[in-house]
């Protein structure tokens, strides 16, 4: 747009008290292309506070999220029965926006034919990995439930081929297996299937594919009347996080899926403490993370974490607007979480659907 400006042979000459009529109108023109400017001073920058920020959910229908992050890009997965699908995406909050690649499809029959739940994505000895979730579609129960694992020689994951590498030899039946690297190690995590319904297990990795079952130890059981809920005894979704001050957390979900008080809770090892003990890990007594009335929160749980490119901690979890006693309705939302003067993480309140939340502009 050309706006007129005010040249100096308009300059004002009074004629009793009032300028001319030329001059008066390029007045009026300055004038009006003053206030232009100052609108565009003030609406700018909120139009660049609203690309800023964004509200949950990222994903309506978004069960057990998980998120990788490498070289610039986030990997987004979540449970979706039949497959595994990947979203890439340079900015977190607009992953909503990308486009699903199905990476996987299950067999027509055997042990990994049905039930693909909770998929998770790792780059590991300069592979990828996809750790998930299955069950035989001619037993579809939790005595015929395992975790199985994918490879990717592939640098983009959404790329390339998946090798099938088989289930991971683990002692028990379960769900929810994860890994971590620490002091130059790898372990591996999962929800195993033990008395009445499931306990957290560890044990330290000789492959991406394979652990070590002589020193597979449970390292938590349901204890605590919020890890009880829905009917059933449940600890699941294992995650690890490093500790500011060297110690290690293992963040968990406890109840059933449906249980509308599904909550996260925390296990706790000391900075030195060996992983594959029991003893080296204490429970929170109360869940780290849990649904709030106030702001319609359901069923928060089955957690992960990213990192945005200013340097800040996001919780990635599921919940629920409802409180129905459903699994259905689960939506992958996720928000920033600070740390105690501990060094533990302090992950709040779960915010509302209706809560602006800041992302970086432009990534």
């Amino acid at each position: 747009m050309k706006y007129s400006t005010v040249q100096s042979s308009t300059s004002l000459s009074h004629h009793h008290g009032q300028p001319s009529k030329p001059v008066a109108r390029h007045v009026w023109q300055a004038l009006r292309y003053g206030v232009a400017l100052s609108l565009l001073a003030v609406l700018l920058p909120a139009k660049a506070w609203a690309q800023q920020t964004f509200t949950n959910p990222l994903q309506t229908n978004g069960p057990d999220p998980w998120v990788a992050q490498r070289n610039g890009y986030y990997y987004y997965t979540n449970t979706l029965g039949n497959r595994i699908a990947l979203w890439k995406t340079q900015q977190l909050s607009e992953v909503g926006k990308a486009q699903p690649v199905t990476v996987w499809m299950p067999p027509a029959t055997g042990p990994n034919s049905t039930q693909i739940w909770a998929p998770e994505l790792h780059y590991l000895q300069g592979k990828w990995y996809l750790y998930y979730t299955a069950a035989d579609k001619a037993h579809p129960d939790d005595d015929h439930r395992y975790v199985f694992v994918l490879e990717n020689a592939s640098a983009d994951p959404t790329q390339g081929q998946w090798v099938d590498k088989g289930k991971v030899n683990t002692k028990y039946t379960g769900l929810d297996g994860s890994v971590f690297e620490h002091g130059g190690k790898q372990y591996f995590l999962y929800s195993a299937y033990v008395g009445p319904q499931s306990v957290l297990c560890i044990a330290p990795l000789q492959n991406p594919w394979t652990i070590d079952q002589n020193k597979e130890a449970i390292i938590a059981r349901p204890t605590h009347a919020w890890e009880k809920g829905g009917g059933r005894q449940i600890l699941e979704g294992p995650e690890f996080l490093q500790g500011k001050k060297g110690q290690l957390f293992i963040v968990y979900s406890a109840s059933a899926c449906w249980d509308d008080n599904y909550s996260l809770g925390m296990l706790t090892a000391a900075k030195g403490q060996d992983p594959l003990q029991t003893e080296s890990w204490t429970k929170a007594p109360q869940p780290v993370f849990k649904p709030s009335p106030e702001n319609h929160v359901w069923g928060t749980g089955h957690n992960g974490f990213a990192k945005s490119p200013d340097g800040r901690d996001w919780l990635v979890y599921h919940a629920k607007a409802q409180a129905d006693g459903k699994c259905e309705g689960r939506g992958s939302r996720m928000q920033p979480f600070t740390w105690r003067p501990d060094g533990s993480p302090d992950f709040g309140v779960p915010v509302s659907l209706q809560t602006p939340l800041r992302w970086p502009a432009g990534r």
